[in-house]
């Protein structure tokens, strides 16, 4: 029988029964056409069993957008995925060891956001940026207006429409100035008794160039107005990469009352909306009834909290890498691959911050060039399929398959080139023991 291999007994115990049994009977249907012989089933069935019970496969992002929403944003780091392992099971969540009592929920992530942000009286944690909005207009907003500039409109991706998000909550938009030029006495002449708060936001996914005017949060913050201020991409402080970038500090100092930011994007930690502001704001919105249905479980605080007590994250380090560094790495890999053989060169590229951050900003970078025939085998080949590599996905440039190496940890430079050499393989590699997928 089958299923009584050691290698699948040993798989049921750790995939479960269900996706074993589902591998065997496709590698039975091999077997049934021909593909492969009766006796050669059990050998199918092990070498396509999955890496793990998830769907989900490792991917190296070498496509040179740093935060890449398609790929899950921003990578962990090790000491973050340290901490999830370590909550997995049961933990301190809520509960305070000393005394025995019920503690503080997440203090430990609580406490290291307020002292990365040091201009925030107080601060509070939901599960996206987006929540952190919805819950500003809901619990200070509901059935009054919004002031917000016509150029800070935006579309947040997957047909999202901020008005739309806001006006869900009963709170109506009082739109100002035009889309490429708002005024202070735009936002002047539209505070009335109704005003709940300006709200002011940061079009991290574009640029208005040419003939523009905007006002900034120091100049709002002097109309007597709770100041709200969407940074997006979670800058938590200012970066010398990013001088146009704004963050959550220096909002903060400015005047804003309450500023959101994500947490998933520049600061490299897990998805997470970051509430950072007033005491009196903060915890209003703290212990609103829908903020408990936004709050985020104990794993995305354990990595929340040791990507901001750890070491700089993944995203931060690719941020600061010097072209130089990159370069070489190119060219060592380069030349490995091409001695095995393949077509492979080092080229100079530019990459992006992504992840509505830095828009227009340009990264001096540099990539290995394959022949584009090679995407799909790196992105979904045999030796993926079978968890013996990561999937590699790039960009098409050129006529020419483009990994660019600044989004790559210079750690993942030895699996990105094994995956390279296995998707060159012959395609006999790819042999009945290996059947496609679904």
């Amino acid at each position: 029988m089958v299923l009584a291999d050691p290698r699948l007994v040993a798989a049921r115990e750790r995939l479960g029964g269900a996706l074993v049994k589902a591998v065997v009977a496709r590698a039975q249907e091999l077997a049934r056409s021909g593909a492969i012989s009766p006796a050669s089933v059990a050998d199918a069935a092990a070498a396509s069993l999955p890496p793990t019970a998830a769907t989900l496969t490792p991917v190296i992002n070498a496509t040179g957008i740093l935060v890449h929403t398609n790929l899950g944003r921003a990578p962990l780091s090790a000491a973050a995925h340290d901490a999830v392992r370590a909550a997995a099971g049961c933990t301190d969540l809520e509960f305070d060891l000393p005394s025995g009592k019920r503690g503080r929920r997440g203090a430990g992530a609580l406490d290291a956001l307020a002292r990365a942000v040091p201009a925030a009286g107080a601060v509070h944690v939901v599960n996206n940026n987006a929540a952190a909005l919805v819950l500003a207009a809901t619990a200070l907003a509901t059935g009054r207006e919004i002031i917000v500039s016509r150029g800070e409109l935006i579309e947040i991706g997957d047909g999202f429409r901020l008005p739309d998000l806001l006006q869900s909550t009963g709170a109506r938009i009082r739109e100002v100035g035009t889309t490429n030029r708002t005024s202070f006495a735009d936002y002047q002449r539209a505070i009335c008794a109704d005003t709940a708060f300006i709200l002011k936001v940061h079009p991290s996914n574009y640029l208005i160039e040419g003939f523009t005017a905007s006002v900034s949060v120091g100049e709002l913050a002097g109309l007597g107005v709770l100041v709200v201020g969407d940074i997006g991409s979670g800058l938590l402080s200012p970066n010398p990469v990013l001088p146009e970038e704004p963050d959550a500090d220096s909002w903060l100092r400015a005047g804003a009352g309450l500023v959101t930011a994500s947490g998933d994007k520049l600061l490299g930690g897990p998805q997470a909306g970051l509430l950072l502001g007033q005491p009196e704001t903060v915890t209003r919105l703290a212990r609103h009834p829908l903020a408990r249905a936004l709050r985020v479980d104990k794993l995305t605080l354990a990595a929340l909290e040791a990507t901001l007590a750890g070491p700089a994250a993944p995203v931060t380090q690719a941020l600061t890498a010097t072209v130089s560094s990159i370069r070489e790495r190119a060219e060592t890999q380069a030349g490995r691959l091409a001695s095995a053989g393949i077509d492979c060169r080092a080229v100079p590229a530019d990459a992006a911050v992504g992840g509505g951050g830095g828009p227009g900003v340009r990264l001096p970078s540099a990539a290995l060039s394959l022949p584009d025939q090679m995407a799909p085998g790196l992105r979904l080949g045999a030796a993926v399929r079978r968890g013996d590599v990561p999937a590699v996905v790039g960009r098409i440039e050129g006529g020419r398959l483009l990994l660019d190496l600044r989004a790559v940890a210079p750690a993942d430079d030895e699996r990105l080139a094994a995956a390279v050499l296995a998707a060159a393989a012959p395609a006999s590699a790819d042999g009945p023991s290996s059947p496609s997928p679904e």
